[in-house]
């Protein structure tokens, strides 16, 4: 299952990273391992926010995805599930007997 992880990672451990020469081989690492389908990164409120598109179907997953956030960056790490439009569209053919069961209520 897709999933868009967030990790948010506070100025002042990214600047220190950044002034040890951590920030960028850590990162780079993660990213090998993770073997993410798409990578950004952004400012946001204040912080070094990378985005990333990981799967994952077993929820013990989370330690080998999440963990290496926090250990390396002090990160907030957030994962929500996304789709794709294949997986939209999959999902709506469900949706007559969804409706019809649930939306007279």
């Amino acid at each position: 299952m897709r999933y868009l992880l967030k990790a948010n990672i506070p100025a002042e451990d990214g600047n220190k990273a950044i002034k040890n020469g951590s920030l960028g081989k850590n990162m780079k690492e993660i990213i090998s391992e993770l073997k993410p389908e798409a990578v950004y990164f952004s400012p946001e409120n204040g912080q070094r926010t990378a985005y990333m598109i990981v799967n994952f179907n077993d929820a013990s997953d989370i330690v080998r995805i999440a963990e290496p956030f926090f250990l390396a960056f002090n990160a907030e790490v957030q994962l929500t599930p996304v789709m794709t439009p294949e997986g939209l569209d999959k999902g709506f053919r469900n949706l007559e007997t969804i409706v019809s069961k649930y939306a007279q209520r």
